[in-house]
């Protein structure tokens, strides 16, 4: 299966600097699909456990476990924007956002990057 616009993955992040998201993370694919079936790389935003996160940002989705199909609640960091090579992702997704959720991430990335 190719992977989608709003398909989420666990993707190891290693390595990482500073204060980048590293280790195994739900990352949310961000890229149009006409770039995510080309051997480029895929633009994500990071995700975290959502009980790390105790406050609400303007830069970060707060999304249920119900609304993503991962079994916590995982806050999308949109101001953690990476660019993968498509080899580090595994063959299925583990979840995937409704198309409203995926806009209020297109909205908090919109919002982080100033557009």
């Amino acid at each position: 299966m190719a992977i989608q616009r709003g398909d989420i993955y666990f993707v190891n992040l290693n390595p990482a600097k500073g204060r980048e998201q590293a280790g195994k993370r739900p990352v949310l694919i961000l890229s149009i699909n006409a770039i995510n079936k080309r051997p480029l790389v895929v633009t994500v935003v990071v995700g975290t456990n959502g009980a790390n996160i105790t406050k609400n940002y303007p830069t970060n989705v707060r999304v249920s476990p119900a609304d993503s199909g991962l079994p916590l609640e995982t806050v999308f960091l949109c101001f953690q924007i990476r660019s993968l090579d498509a080899k580090r992702f595994p063959a299925k997704p583990a979840g995937q956002l409704s198309d409203a959720t995926l806009a209020q991430v297109e909205s908090a990335v919109r919002y982080s990057l100033g557009l």
